[in-house]
């Protein structure tokens, strides 16, 4: 390929310049992925995934235990627990005195969704939310919990879920990344939980594929500027002549990944228009930030990210992933959990409804959930007006909207204590079986040979919920 038809192939198609056959033609709106994709007619064509990162409290936000109130301070029954895995934090306690959560729930909407006092802006929107009462997971500490959500394995290495639809279904745009991530720290917990890149990197594949993390302040993307007394002109023929070298290499020497390294490096030469653009959020309207919240006008915040979500969305952002840390309540837990939920409650209805208006939520998945669950006793001194919840792994909620699943819904159930599921149990593999179902992607059938074994999101497990689709 000359130097002028691979400069081109790259600014208009990455994915080109590997040999990949392009799907524009045949269905101009689902991407360039190098798969055979989607297996069949998607329900969603993008991801946003609001991940709490610490373990909300179900017990606090949406899953309602009154019986925890009549048994508050006694022993957790040995017949419920059934001798279930601990954490060394709550492992070496003499007892284990149940707690009711000290905020009021009520049922909203046509669905009569439960939803406690923490998060009034969510409950108005009940009817449009799908909540799973009964995710599960092996994992028990933050890091591999969070890693198993991230990437189908609670070992570190594999590719995220963002990647994987980077991969198998491509971009949707020319000018941003086909993954984003934007972090932000709630006021709950200033010190949680950390994050780590590795949770939205490629793994295995191509580094084409790993999310890109978009920051609050001047420089959105790092090192996207050009140095002081470099014209665009002059980045342009430096990128020419680059990419020129890099197809010899390629050539001799065969490594795909020097193909990655070309269309990155044209990626950020368009971004460098493009992210400023999606990133300054000034020209958005003041009756958004109104509808965001007060925090939506201070970057970095989750509500300003939410704004830029829903901007990166408009642009066809194949997969966008917010993390949202400070989940962790350990003790302090009234104290903590009331700011955490007003950092999260109106911006995220906000989105939900902004994505509505815009008609963009009806193929566009919303997830809303942490890596697990709390405890239903509590860890440390239970007092009159304070406790702490341990990790819990064995149920958990979340809630899905948009994307093709049930608005107005809530699957599963617990038992009357919240520490075990009693009906319908989803697993995390089951969760992303059924995200990728809703993309149009047969989870057994997306896989990436590594190291002589195919390898997949799902791993060898996991489920479709057909309950869950509309």
């Amino acid at each position: 390929m000359a130097l002028g038809g691979l400069a081109m192939a790259a600014m208009t198609d990455p994915l080109k310049i590997f040999g990949a056959n392009s799907n524009a033609q045949a269905m101009p709106d689902l991407g360039n992925g190098p798969l055979n994709l989607p297996h069949f007619a998607p329900k969603a064509k993008r991801v946003v995934y609001l991940f709490q990162s610490g373990g909300p409290s179900q017990l606090e936000l949406f899953d309602y235990k009154p019986l925890l109130h009549k048994l508050r301070g006694t022993d957790l029954p040995e017949s419920v627990r059934m001798g279930q895995r601990l954490t060394g934090m709550t492992s070496g306690q003499a007892n284990f005195p149940l707690v009711g959560s000290q905020y009021k729930f009520n049922q909203y909407g046509q669905s009569r969704a439960w939803v406690s006092d923490l998060m009034p802006y969510t409950a108005k929107i009940a009817d449009e939310l799908c909540f799973v009462k009964t995710m599960h997971t092996e994992a028990i500490n933050h890091d591999p919990a969070i890693t198993f959500f991230q990437t189908g394995s609670q070992q570190s290495g594999r590719p995220s879920m963002g990647s994987w639809m980077s991969y198998g279904l491509g971009s949707m745009n020319d000018n941003l990344p086909t993954f984003s991530v934007l972090l932000s720290r709630g006021t709950g917990r200033l010190n949680g939980q950390p994050l780590y890149s590795r949770l939205w990197g490629n793994g295995f594949l191509s580094s084409l594929h790993q999310g890109v993390q978009f920051r609050a302040g001047k420089d959105p993307v790092l090192y996207l500027k050009d140095p002081d007394g470099m014209s665009r002109a002059e980045r342009r023929k430096m990128l020419d002549h680059l990419a020129e070298m890099n197809h010899f290499q390629e050539e001799k020497f065969g490594d795909p990944e020097i193909n990655s390294r070309i269309a990155q490096y044209e990626m950020a030469y368009k971004m460098q228009t493009s992210v400023p653009e999606t990133m300054n959020i000034d020209d958005e309207p003041d009756h958004i930030f109104r509808m965001y919240g007060p925090d939506s006008y201070k970057p970095g915040t989750y509500a300003a990210n939410c704004i830029l979500a829903r901007r990166l969305l408009e642009k066809d952002v194949r997969f966008v992933q917010l993390y949202h840390m400070g989940w962790d309540q350990h003790d302090n837990l009234p104290g903590q959990i009331e700011k955490q939920a007003k950092d999260v409650d109106q911006p995220t209805a906000a989105l939900i409804m902004d994505l509505k208006q815009r008609g963009l939520l009806e193929d566009t998945l919303v997830i809303w959930g942490g890596e697990f669950g709390r405890t239903n006793y509590s860890q440390g001194v239970l007092t009159d007006t304070n406790y702490g919840r341990d990790h819990h792994p064995k149920c958990f909620s979340i809630f899905m909207a948009g994307g093709g699943v049930k608005p107005g819904f809530t699957y599963g159930e617990t038992d009357e204590f919240g520490y075990n599921v009693v009906k319908d149990p989803v697993h995390v593999h089951d969760l992303h079986a059924t995200i990728l179902h809703l993309m149009g992607v047969d989870h057994e059938r997306m896989t990436y040979k590594h190291q002589g074994r195919r390898f997949r999101l799902t791993d060898v497990a996991g489920n479709v919920i057909n309950d869950l689709i509309g």
